[in-house]
């Protein structure tokens, strides 16, 4: 299918497929939908729930494990991994993606001058250049795991703290956002684990509530009413 780079509201660029009019991220801006929906209500959230560690008032590294669905253009893992450098973060990163992005399309995306980081051209183009299904260390505090594979194939169970849900809509897969889908998600996740997406849907949140989720809507980034947050009992 045809795609092309486009430019969204706040000046952030993603990834449209002509054919489906969909994009990789919202057209009312990339980067702030990220920021909202996976790092303040997910990846900020989760950290709220847990207690400060301090060894004589030094605050020590807190070790998070997170798995994206859709790894696609690497924005969310990008706003990870500059969160891990500035909050004293250990961060163990999988990022799933049936579908890479090509080379000359990571080359048009614009996020490092978005965000006006240091050095964040070379993490950003580390991210995409590292090879897949094996980890590597990015940073000191970052370690990221590509995978190529269909979301049905995962297999993780009690694995992660957070997972990043950045499928495409339902409205153009609606197979992604089925009970089946959210069993694997609930399985991959540690009890207490947070699951963060941008769709606040009636059929996804019954779907998530199905399986065994406590599922919350919450207000949405820009352009978006709400969004659903989804979290794992503890056992």
């Amino acid at each position: 299918m045809k795609r092309q780079i486009i430019t969204t509201g706040d000046g952030s660029k993603t990834i449209q497929i002509e054919e489906w009019n969909e994009q990789y991220h919202s057209v009312h801006g990339a980067i702030q939908e990220a920021k909202h929906v996976f790092l303040k209500h997910g990846l900020h959230y989760f950290l709220d729930q847990g207690q400060v560690v301090n060894d004589g008032g030094k605050t020590l590294s807190q070790n998070v494990s997170i798995l994206e669905i859709g790894f696609g253009t690497g924005l969310n893992a990008f706003l990870t991994l500059l969160e891990s450098r500035s909050n004293n973060l250990l961060i163990d990163y999988v990022g799933i993606e049936a579908y890479p992005v090509s080379e000359t399309e990571i080359s048009e995306l614009n996020y490092p001058d978005q965000l006006q980081s240091e050095k964040g051209s070379d993490l950003f183009e580390r991210l995409h250049q590292v090879s897949w299904e094996k980890p590597h260390l990015i940073t000191s505090g970052f370690q990221l795991t590509k995978i190529q594979k269909f979301f049905h194939q995962i297999t993780f169970k009690e694995t992660f703290d957070i997972i990043y849900f950045d499928a495409f809509g339902s409205r153009v897969q609606p197979e992604l956002w089925t009970e089946s889908i959210f069993e694997i998600m609930f399985l991959a996740l540690k009890s207490g684990g947070v699951l963060v997406t941008y769709s606040a849907k009636g059929s996804v949140r019954r779907a998530m509530q199905a399986v065994g989720f406590l599922v919350e809507k919450l207000p949405g980034p820009p352009g978006k009413r709400e969004m659903l947050r989804a979290v794992k009992p503890f056992s």
